[in-house]
């Protein structure tokens, strides 16, 4: 029997206790790896607030996951070890192909309508419902978000997008074509089979893949992620293989293609709690597994897995082009990508400043290129600036009433992030706010804000994925559109101005899958989400565009006459 482990959680946000097991679910069993491997699992923050305690115990009942011994950490955020899971290696990715497969073919796929897959989804949307506050804490532990944000937007957003899907599961159709008088023909939008997600464990991203279909997603939103590539897999027939694994270190391809195929091991509890759920809801077994694991071991065996035929990717844009090069090299894999972002926000003169600043603030992380137009470049500044240092002032303790600015997830990710803000320091960029850690414990990074800053400086160009933006002043429409489309990724792009002409006219003339006018990043999910460029390949997230990622076509040509 797999290890078991508890969590009491005493905070101001949430009261409770959640005990996950620690194993492999496989086949709707929790099972330890044939081979035995424990991953560590890191709270990455420090608390603010000492007065109260999260409490972590280990109930074991399996040789394979030896009991830590008993200790008491800050409520939240502690920057150490969680706890320990087991860890896969490819024995048990082959089971868990292997249950996958055997589900597809016999209780899954073509085997169960699309009015009965959808019913399943609507009832692991309401179990995930049920144990809401429960899902938020752990992802508040877990990944350092907000508990607030975490409960609302995270997990309340898997839960409309598992309910979405559900309702998508019975309208997938054909068409009939119109050929000659002798014969019928039409097409099916069939299932691919297997699917493995895994989140990617490289420096910023976590990856989901499946097994004939793959699938990766990243550890800043890991169950909205998960709930992105698994409703609409499931509900177009296919089964999954989620896979939990290790952060990759470096950035050597070898160390990438060992690591980037798991549910990120650095945000896996959610991951867990929904196996519980999953059986709760009364999937078949073998429809959804979950498998912990290294990418040296489990990553690579699922890259290398010539039973995945179908492989998405959310990641970045270096192991985006490993796999590939993995799939041409293995199987020739279909693939979809969903890589990184530099994504410009444009402020004319004649928008709105207030709500342009609020916006812009809120968005920093993926909008970080901001281009301001000369005549409010000067106000929008200061206040923009301002707007940065309240945020920062505001990080703290996920669960604490009032924080607005968790840690980064990782020691790697914070040394990752601080190296940009060093390199524009040296690069000769102006600091306006922020540029240092936020306090000395925890791997929080105060919002940071450049000015002075030149087309070529890496913070410019490269995607950092942390609290920092540069502002770069420009004079016209004409000159901005090139400016913003001056970067090899094209994931989104934001435009602020109450001309609505001229805003159409530039949403129309940037290169990037998504343009938002007047709001950042407000996500809708009947609205495709995907990349131009180096930001994406080969399907959506999303809208009933996503079905298509998750769909192969046949068509059919049946002989009503012709006679030889």
């Amino acid at each position: 029997m797999p290890a078991t482990f508890t969590y009491t959680f005493d905070t101001p946000s949430y009261k409770g206790s959640s005990t996950l097991n620690a194993g492999l679910f496989i086949n709707n069993e929790w099972v330890d790896p044939v081979d035995g491997d424990l991953i560590e699992v890191v709270n990455p923050g420090e608390s603010f607030s000492n007065n109260m305690d999260l409490q972590r115990a280990a109930v074991l009942t399996s040789e394979v996951c030896r009991p830590p011994p008993r200790r008491r950490y800050p409520r939240s955020a502690t920057g150490e070890a969680i706890t320990k899971v087991a860890g896969g290696s490819k024995a048990d990715v082959d089971k868990a192909v292997e249950a996958a497969k055997k589900a597809y073919k016999t209780t899954w796929g073509l085997k169960t309508p699309g009015k009965a897959r959808g019913q399943l989804l609507f009832k692991l949307a309401d179990l995930i419902e049920k144990n809401l506050d429960e899902f938020a804490a752990l992802e508040s532990l877990n990944a350092g978000k907000v508990y607030a944000k975490a409960k609302y937007a995270d997990i309340g957003g898997a839960i409309s997008v598992f309910r979405y899907y559900a309702g998508w599961a019975d309208k997938i159709t054909g068409k009939t074509i119109e050929t000659n008088p002798t014969k019928f023909a039409y097409t099916r939008h069939e299932p691919y089979g297997v699917v493995v997600w895994q989140p990617l464990s490289f420096t910023y991203y976590e990856a989901l893949l499946i097994a004939r279909q793959g699938q990766i997603i990243p550890w800043n939103f890991p169950t909205s992620m998960l709930a992105w590539k698994i409703a609409p897999a499931v509900a177009c027939g296919n089964t999954v293989v989620i896979k939990v694994a290790k952060p990759i270190l470096t950035l050597d391809w070898q160390s990438l293609i060992r690591s980037h195929v798991q549910p990120s091991e650095i945000t896996p509890l959610t991951a867990l709690k929904l196996g519980e759920v999953v059986k709760e809801a009364g999937f078949p077994p073998g429809v959804i597994n979950i498998v912990n694991g290294y990418g040296a071991t489990v990553g690579q065996a699922i890259a290398e897995h010539p039973g995945i035929e179908k492989l998405a990717f959310t990641g970045s844009v270096l192991t985006g082009r490993r796999i590939l090069k993995a799939a041409a090299e293995t199987n020739l894999k279909d693939v979809s990508l969903e890589l990184g972002g530099k994504s410009p926000t444009i402020i004319f003169d004649d928008a709105d400043l207030e709500q342009a600043i609020k916006w812009a603030a809120g968005g920093i992380f993926a909008g970080s290129r901001i281009f301001v137009q000369e005549g409010v470049y000067d106000k929008f500044l200061e206040h923009f600036t301002a707007a940065a240092k309240s945020l920062g002032d505001g990080a703290g303790d996920p669960f604490a009433p009032g924080t607005q600015h968790g840690p980064q997830i990782s020691q790697t990710q914070f040394d990752r992030i601080m190296s940009y803000i060093d390199s524009g320091k040296e690069a000769g960029a102006r600091v306006e706010v922020g540029g240092v850690r936020h306090g000395d414990k925890g791997f929080f990074i105060k919002p940071t804000v450049f000015t002075d800053v030149t087309l070529d400086m890496k913070i410019v160009r490269e995607e950092i994925f942390g609290p920092v933006g540069v502002v770069i002043k420009f004079k016209t429409e004409e000159e901005v559109i090139e400016l913003a489309n001056d970067t090899t990724y094209g994931l989104a792009s934001h435009i602020f101005s109450e001309n609505t002409s001229r805003a159409i006219r530039v949403a129309h003339a940037l290169e990037s899958g998504s343009v938002w006018v007047n709001c950042a990043n407000s996500l809708e999910i009947a609205v495709p989400f995907g990349g131009y460029k180096q930001s994406g390949n080969g399907g959506r997230d999303l809208g009933e565009y996503a079905l298509e990622t998750y769909t192969q076509v046949k068509g059919v040509h049946i002989n009503v006459g012709l006679k030889l």
